[in-house]
């Protein structure tokens, strides 16, 4: 049977049977055939059932590279897109061993591309700066004073929305010490953070008018004296982004990149950062590097005469 027979019969069947939805049907297809359009080329024909049957590690990879390098009708895929074209060939000879006992267990071995994780987006300077200056503007009374400190700190110690609320009045540092603060973060890893005068002053004002001072209690509190929810804190930087016209990607977990990215540029080495962030891999904390990369590339195209 020609392979392109069988395939008219699989998408019958996910249609009828499965009752896919039409556009995934449509995806599946279309990269179904994009991979038989390979073998037709790969082996001089249009390949069968035999054909595929047959087909080796070494031609099933030579497809993935196809993918990636592209063609002058179509550009390369990233390695997420090659891992769904994948997934969709799979399903396509997993069919075809149930329907016509084909086996191929190549196919089954091959390595799913690995998707890169997406690059950390950062705040300019001048944005993060405003955040943590002026986000009380949006609440009145001891609530904005609450918030200026909870974004200073996010921002000036690079601390997850997590490791902020979590925090207690007995963790702050107290006024005279080393400022120095003590984080517990993932997998209950304590870290010690250094504290900037900026920041330690936004906290001595918030817990000046802190409804309770008791050393147990929250240090960022919500309006019924409860920890404050991390909904509320993402809605207030939800606000504050519209208001002032910052980019979508302005969230608080964005200071947190902000703070790292600000310190690389600033020329922090890449340990210290991973120390204050708290990153069991440096590995993780090297994604800041191809921010900066990426940064001062887009600084050479701006400024260079043959940019």
């Amino acid at each position: 049977m020609p392979a392109t027979d069988a395939l008219a019969t699989y998408r019958d069947w996910l249609t009828g049977e499965r009752r896919a939805a039409a556009l995934t049907v449509e995806a599946y297809t279309h990269d179904i055939g994009v991979f038989l359009d390979f073998v037709t080329q790969h082996i001089g024909a249009e390949p069968d059932l035999t054909a595929l049957q047959g087909l080796r590690a070494g031609d099933l990879r030579g497809w993935l590279a196809s993918l990636a390098t592209g063609t002058p009708d179509r550009p390369g895929l990233g390695n997420a897109t090659r891992a769904t074209h994948l997934s969709a060939v799979r399903g396509f000879f997993r069919f075809l061993h149930r329907r016509y006992g084909l086996s191929n267990p190549q196919m089954s071995l091959m390595k799913r591309p690995r998707a890169r994780p997406p690059l950390p987006r950062a705040l300019s300077p001048a944005q993060a700066r405003a955040v943590a200056k002026d986000i009380g503007e949006l609440s009145d009374g001891a609530a904005a004073i609450r918030d200026i400190a909870l974004f200073s700190l996010l921002y000036g110690a690079g601390l997850r929305i997590g490791e902020g609320l979590s925090l207690d009045v007995g963790h702050v540092p107290p006024a005279g010490s080393d400022g120095t603060l003590r984080v517990t973060g993932k997998g209950a890893k304590q870290r010690l953070v250094p504290l900037l005068p900026a920041v330690n002053a936004a906290l001595a004002a918030w817990l000046a008018v802190h409804p309770d001072r008791r050393a147990a209690a929250p240090l960022f509190v919500g309006a019924r004296g409860g920890r404050l929810d991390p909904g509320i804190a993402q809605r207030t930087m939800r606000a504050f982004r519209r208001l002032n016209g910052l980019p979508d990607h302005a969230t608080p977990h964005a200071l947190r990149h902000s703070f790292a990215t600000h310190l690389l540029a600033a020329g922090a080495d890449l340990r210290s950062i991973q120390e204050l962030l708290g990153h069991a891999s440096l590995s993780t904390t090297q994604r800041y590097t191809a921010v900066d990369e990426v940064r001062l590339a887009e600084v050479w195209r701006r400024a260079h005469p043959r940019g």
